[in-house]
């Protein structure tokens, strides 16, 4: 099968020229409400998430960056539809992150301010490939390991650590990632997410190798943190103009990726 390419068209469409079973993980952030028309085109969540299923390996996740509008003065819930969505066509929701972008739109004076997207981790299965970031101080560091559990009546009961292992220094990442927004219309492209969020998804969803997918590449971020990672990697997109922008962007880091040619070639 091929891999490392962008190519236009409808993703829907386009997936269902890949065989079944063939992806490692797919981050993504599909435009949403009243984003939903992309660039003058518009995307059915329901045949996208029925081939995203077929498509998608046993063990593996989804990785879908999304968010709501507000509409005539109520928040639309398109992320919990976009959940529900997934949970009925086969898929775990094995985690729901915030990606906490410490920046925000301007503000509405009716509510507080506005400042991270919701992370869907959905599973096909349980996920067999997990790489846990560990990059954050522990604030009880040194003290033996405990915890409490609690009963279905409602009482608890102290946990007790056997081995009196101690707490580490450096303990597993919280689900709410810290990270600044992209500048508006960078690349040329209205919504960039951070190369580094495509990046801790891919290290922690993933190993080298793998073939990762972004049925709404945009401007290619995923592609490329992928190349980067030792990743293989397809992107789709509808807009053709996005896709140029990713493939000038692939094109122009390409000199920087150590190893490019050996990650970079078509496979048949």
């Amino acid at each position: 099968m091929q891999t490392n390419y962008i190519k236009c068209g409808d993703n829907v469409k386009l997936m269902k020229t890949l065989p079944n079973e063939c992806i490692d993980l797919t981050v993504t952030s599909p435009p949403y409400d009243n984003l939903r028309e992309y660039n003058g085109f518009d995307w059915d969540l329901d045949s996208v998430v029925n081939e995203l299923y077929r498509i998608t390996k046993w063990g593996v996740v989804v990785v879908w960056i999304t968010n709501d509008a507000t509409i005539q003065g109520s928040e639309s819930c398109s992320s919990f539809i976009h959940a529900l969505t997934f949970k009925l066509a086969g898929f775990n929701v094995h985690d729901t992150m915030i990606w906490y972008k410490d920046s925000f739109s301007f503000p509405d004076p009716t509510r507080y301010r506005q400042c991270f997207e919701y992370m869907f981790v959905f599973s096909k299965g349980k996920p067999k490939s997990i790489h846990l970031i560990s990059d954050r101080q522990n604030k009880c560091a040194g003290i033996r390991v405990h915890g409490t559990s609690r009963l279905p009546d409602g009482t608890t009961f102290r946990k007790s650590n056997d081995k009196k292992s101690l707490v580490k220094n450096i303990g597993v990442r919280f689900n709410v990632w810290e990270m600044p927004s992209e500048k508006h219309n960078i690349y040329g492209h209205p919504a960039v997410f951070p190369e580094q969020l495509a990046t801790d998804h891919i290290l922690s969803w993933s190993s080298e190798g793998d073939l990762v997918f972004d049925p709404f590449c945009g401007s290619g971020t995923t592609c490329l943190s992928a190349i980067k990672n030792k990743r293989q990697y397809i992107g789709f997109d509808i807009s053709q103009t996005y896709c140029d922008i990713a493939n000038k962007r692939l094109f122009s880091e390409r000199i920087f990726v150590e190893g490019w040619d050996c990650w970079n070639k078509e496979e048949k």
